[in-house]
């Protein structure tokens, strides 16, 4: 499932980073890796806030979606 089918509130566990390596290696750079923990704060129609290693990180909802959790 995408990062983007999570409903506020929900902790989840990054699975893997669909993207191109230079996508990836940024949201890797961000503390998005695999196994980490990660909660959605808020969301709205543009994107999420996310909660990843204690840090708040606000994502636009296409980036969000090639993050897949379970």
């Amino acid at each position: 499932m995408s990062l983007t089918m999570v409903s506020i509130g929900e902790q989840k566990i990054i699975r893997e980073i669909r993207a191109k390596e230079q996508v990836k290696r940024h949201l890797q750079n961000l503390g998005f890796i695999t196994g980490e923990k990660i909660e959605v704060i808020s969301e709205n129609n543009s994107g999420l806030i996310l909660m990843v290693k204690g840090s708040k990180i606000a994502l636009n909802r296409g980036m969000a979606n090639k993050i897949i959790v379970q």
